[in-house]
């Protein structure tokens, strides 16, 4: 099981599946909790966090927390590689983190990778879950689900009057961030996006790049979370981002209907020339992959191009990254040989499709 983990790169929130999976693709919802009596894991001893990672392990395999969660698995981070865990960070189910420094830190894995418990990241317990789509309330039934088995077993670090408490203040209450990655390449093309997202602000949420904080948006994927916890309840928190999604997702339409309107030669340039590119280009790097497959997915989902699913497109974030291309080689490559084997897996998948 742990072996497939890090070999396949196809995990849940790729299926191209859930509402408005045009736009949306992912739907993600994290819980920061911690054990009292034990120092966050930046104040800890190392063997005070193998404590934190014996005792949520057992938590985690008691029979009623398995049938909660369909089944978690424990993975033992130290007897992956760097390039196994960079595999893991690519796929959204560990953090950049979680991935540097393995001692005294736990992972446990569903097994369709909807559900990640980092144990000792930031907090002592990250519960994430990641759906495909616009399932922010799916998502945060499953998380509220494990969270309720996993306190029944664990004692929380909790306050009567601040809520849940966390290393960083601003996860203090709730504990819940909740996000959702969208693409939005229309908002971008019609020059919308930079106004419409420096709003959100002002709203209480915050934008990232495709791997969270400190990465910026590639390919038109755009992460939205909520800033803060304290205060709010969650099913206020989910309500919010799911209001803004919802008003994005319009614009974004709105904003791709005005394309095929009135730039629809231009359009149908920009996709049939980042089709034929990808299809015949013998070299690519990370980011004109991002930005190629971006207008090949715009074009797949206005109907411009035919006969390839939306989920190859998914997919390929975690391909054409350069963990899961080495991973696939089986050895370290050059930053060329890794551009060469991104154009030639590419060229592959499309003829697959076809």
């Amino acid at each position: 099981m742990q072996e497939r983990f890090v070999n396949q790169a196809r995990t849940k929130w790729m299926e191209g599946t859930g509402k408005e999976s045009d736009i949306v693709i992912s739907s993600r919802v994290r819980l920061a909790r911690n054990l009292c009596a034990v120092p966050f894991p930046h104040g800890a001893k190392e063997e005070q966090l193998q404590g934190v990672v014996r005792e949520v392990e057992q938590a985690i395999n008691d029979p009623q927390v398995q049938q909660a969660s369909a089944g978690l698995v424990s993975v033992d981070l130290q007897d992956l590689n760097p390039l196994d865990r960079a595999v893991l960070v690519d796929k959204h189910l560990i953090s950049p983190q979680h991935a540097e420094e393995t001692r005294g830190k736990g992972l446990v894995l569903s097994p369709d990778e909807a559900v990640s418990v980092l144990i000792n990241e930031e907090d002592h317990l990250r519960v994430q879950c990641i759906f495909p789509g616009l399932q922010l309330e799916e998502a945060w039934a499953l998380a509220s689900r494990i969270d309720d088995v996993l306190e029944s077993k664990l004692d929380f670090a909790f306050d009567e009057k601040l809520g849940y408490l966390t290393a960083c203040p601003t996860n203090v209450g709730t504990g819940l961030r909740a996000s959702v990655m969208m693409h939005l390449p229309a908002l971008v093309l019609t020059n919308q996006a930079t106004r419409a997202l420096a709003s959100l602000s002002q709203l209480g949420m915050t934008v990232r790049g495709l791997y969270g904080e400190g990465t910026e948006a590639t390919g038109n994927l755009f992460q939205i979370s909520n800033q803060v916890t304290l205060g709010r309840s969650e099913e206020e928190i989910i309500s919010n981002l799911m209001v803004i999604a919802t008003q994005l997702i319009d614009h974004e339409r709105m904003a791709r209907q005005v394309l095929l309107k009135e730039t629809k030669d231009q359009l149908e340039d920009r996709v049939c020339r980042a089709f034929g590119t990808l299809a015949h280009a013998r070299i690519m790097t990370t980011n004109e992959a991002m930005t190629l497959l971006s207008n090949v997915r715009l074009g797949i989902d206005l109907g411009i191009i035919k006969g390839i699913s939306p989920r190859v497109l998914n997919e390929m974030l975690v391909l054409t990254r350069p963990a899961f291309l080495q991973k696939m080689a089986g050895r370290e490559l050059s930053a060329f040989e890794r551009d060469v084997q991104r154009a030639s897996l590419i060229r592959e998948r499309f003829r697959m499709e076809e």
